[in-house]
């Protein structure tokens, strides 16, 4: 771990098994830290905010992100296999959102940004009182001490979408990765300390198997604001628990996303696209989990769509040929069989996959599952799974679809396809979520704001409002001189 500055073990030695998801092998020991550690970075974390000149000196921060960013860069490779082999990642995807996209842009963009970020802007002078003109300003000043909680399926993205703009900003941090994927966070934790120049006690992460270790960050009162990245059920968990010393919240939590492909196109031809929803085995908060196609081509989308994930290519994550990996755990994969199994109680038609393949002996997979005739108030058409699983809806006209895609408790992203963009993006507008593709376009980039409408989250992740949102705004005034 990494604790004001120093690389440490746990406090009381403990230590927990870091496990290939894909072989089940032991990559070896964690430390296993506890509340006291915790503690201890909080109150590191605190120290380095209240007095150094880090939340001041924008020069120092932005060499820092730079110095930061070199060092993963000049790790890169190492931390392309560390990925794979405790994500279960395909390799392809490294090459994109799990790292090589984040490394070009999380830290740099924010560490760019510094230098142009609205710190302060002028009011009109004004005598609302009778009392004298005054000048008047705003000023943004950083958070103070930011708790970092990272999710296990896209950990160095995650973690540094959320670091760059935290330190840009002048904030202090604590990082807690997820017990199933640590080791990205305790070489970014040796780097911090090795390689740059960031003061003790800004940066720390503490690795735990112990989920309430984390929940440290959400009740300590010199904590200010909670960053986190997860679950909708424990984004609520920690609202409650923040609620207490009116902590502030950034959360991007789960999604049901739908991927629409409206009828003036040729429906078949975009449902044979419909296997990339099992990109990294579906784990996902954006991943387009329902297809809504027009009920007058319904047949034709779910026959392309079969077809589809017959040829998606999955096992070994090493491979570079494999579209899908597998699931993070045990309990993943028996949570995505259960919803396999509720949803065939429920009357929907499993098309293909449903089950453990038998070919592959090790690791936790779960075969690409496709189901057809589903109503949109079925529990695999309203709940996050999280896996590899894809739910076809059939609609009768477009406000049938806008309908049938605002029904649900999420609102995070989505895609349209349609032969008239204007149309797309009349629609678009229609739709409450975070963030839409239309017609293939990627909508992703550190500059992009990212999350959710509804029970997807509070706030946004990257650009402006990403930097803004760890931030406090003061206003002060004084008397119009001369």
């Amino acid at each position: 771990m990494l604790i004001d500055g120093k690389l440490a073990d746990a406090a009381d030695g403990r230590t927990f098994d870091n496990v290939n998801p894909a072989t089940e092998e032991v990559l070896g020991p964690v430390a296993d830290g506890n509340a006291a550690d915790m503690e201890a970075a909080v109150a590191a974390a605190r120290r380095a905010f209240d007095s150094t000149t880090w939340a001041t000196d924008h020069a120092l921060r932005a060499a820092c992100l730079r110095q930061l960013q070199q060092a993963l860069e000049s790790e890169r490779e190492e931390l392309r296999s560390e990925l794979v082999a405790e994500v279960g990642c395909p390799v392809l995807a490294t090459y994109g959102p799990q790292l090589d996209s984040p490394l070009a842009e999380a830290l740099l963009w924010p560490a760019d940004a510094i230098a142009t970020f609205p710190w302060s802007r002028k009011l009109p002078p004004k005598d609302p009182f009778g009392l004298g003109m005054t000048e008047r300003e705003v000023w943004k000043e950083p958070v103070g001490v930011v708790g970092v909680i990272v999710p296990w399926n896209f950990p160095t993205e995650i973690t540094l979408n959320k670091l760059g703009p935290v330190l840009a900003m002048g904030n202090t941090c604590i990082i807690k990765p997820a017990p199933d994927t640590p080791f990205n966070a305790t070489r970014l934790g040796r780097l911090v300390a090795e390689h740059t120049d960031i003061p003790p006690g800004v940066v720390n992460v503490v690795t735990s198997q112990d989920h309430l270790t984390g929940e440290v960050l959400t009740t300590s009162p010199d904590v200010d604001m909670v960053a986190f990245t997860g679950s909708t059920v424990t984004g609520r968990r920690i609202m409650e628990a923040g609620s207490a010393t009116m902590k502030r919240v950034f959360l991007e939590c789960g999604g049901k996303s739908v991927n629409l492909v409206l009828d003036d196109v040729d429906v078949a031809a975009a449902a044979a696209s419909a296997g990339g929803m099992c990109f990294h085995a579906g784990q996902g908060c954006a991943i387009t989990t329902r297809m809504l196609v027009p009920n007058s081509h319904y047949d034709e989308a779910v026959e392309s769509a079969r077809a589809a994930f017959e040829g998606v290519t999955y096992g070994d994550p090493t491979d570079a040929s494999n579209l899908m990996g597998p699931l993070i755990s045990e309990k993943q994969r028996q949570r995505v069989l259960g919803y396999i199994e509720s949803g065939n109680e429920q009357g929907a038609t499993l098309v293909i996959g449903g089950g453990i393949p038998s070919h592959l002996d090790k690791g936790f997979f779960v075969e690409p599952t496709l189901f057809a005739n589903v109503d949109n108030s079925m529990k695999i058409a309203q709940e996050e799974i999280f896996g590899p699983v894809l739910v076809i809806i059939g609609y009768d006209d477009e406000d049938d679809a806008v309908a049938i895609a605002n029904d649900s408790v999420y609102g995070l992203s989505g895609m349209i396809t349609s032969k008239d963009l204007d149309r797309a993006k009349r629609v678009a507008s229609r739709i409450r979520t975070g963030t839409l593709s239309l017609n293939g376009g990627v909508w992703y980039g550190a500059d992009a704001p990212f999350g959710g409408y509804k029970q997807s989250g509070l706030g946004r992740q990257c650009g402006i409002e990403g930097l803004d949102i760890f931030t406090e705004t003061k206003t002060v005034g004084w008397p119009v001189q001369g």
